[in-house]
Parts: structure tokens; C-alpha cells; sequence
């Protein structure tokens, strides 16, 4: 994709008109760190065998793998695998009692993240009908 260039009529005529302002936001702004790691977390709730499988253990409360994979209709190995990626990035964390492992949402955010998106859809897709 090309870089897009502005038109002479786009760019800012004065480079700052509230310099306070522009400063105290800065400080609250997240770090480019912080933002990768978010984004890295979004990426991985914007798959949506993944966000099934949130939802699914929000439910729940915890699922073993078979028991996930039988709840969302996917193969116990795809369902390992996906919950791999969601423990590494710390949204899900494990416990193993005996030979079974047991999944569980890791942060209570997380429920509060998901509702909110899903009232705002639900929302924006009653006003579209």
C-alpha cells in the first residue's frame, strides 16, 4: 500500500495551538511497548474460535481441554493449541489436577473487556436492523 500523502489543504497550518494540553496528554499515553503488547492481545481475541473459547470459559469458569474443544465444536488438538496462545499472552492460565488440565479466564478484566464489546455490537446491530 502507498504511503499517503497529504494534500496541501490536510496539513496543519500551526504545528501546536494548545501545547499544555498536547503535553499532559502525552504523559498519559501508553508506551510503544505498552501498545505492541494490547495490540498483541487484541490480535489474539480477534479470532473467533479464540473468542468463542473466552466465552466459553467466562461460562464455565474452567473446562479441561476435551471439554472446550466439545463446547465450541473444534478438535481437541486445535483447541490445545489455541489455548497455548491464549495462556502465553496471560489470558488464560492452567492448573492440573491429576492427569487433566483445567482452563480458566486469568484476569476478571477480561469479562468486563468482552461484555462491554458485546453490548456495543449488540447495540450498533439493533440500530443498523
Amino acid at each position: 500500500m502507498a504511503d499517503v500523502i497529504p494534500m496541501p489543504d490536510e496539513a496543519c497550518e500551526v504545528r501546536m495551538v494548545d501545547p499544555e494540553r498536547v503535553e499532559a496528554t502525552r504523559a498519559e499515553l501508553l508506551s510503544g511497548d505498552e501498545a505492541s503488547e494490547l495490540a498483541e492481545r487484541f490480535k489474539l481475541l480477534s479470532d473467533p474460535g479464540r473468542l468463542r473459547m473466552i466465552y466459553a470459559l467466562l461460562e464455565a469458569g474452567e473446562l479441561c481441554v476435551c471439554d472446550l474443544a466439545a463446547t465450541v465444536a473444534a478438535s481437541e488438538s486445535a483447541t490445545s493449541h489455541q489455548l497455548r496462545q491464549l495462556r502465553l499472552a496471560g489470558l488464560v492460565r492452567s492448573t492440573k489436577r491429576g492427569r487433566t488440565v483445567y482452563y480458566r479466564v486469568d484476569d476478571t478484566h477480561v469479562r468486563l473487556l468482552l461484555d462491554v464489546a458485546v453490548e456495543h455490537y449488540l447495540h450498533d446491530h439493533e440500530v443498523r436492523v
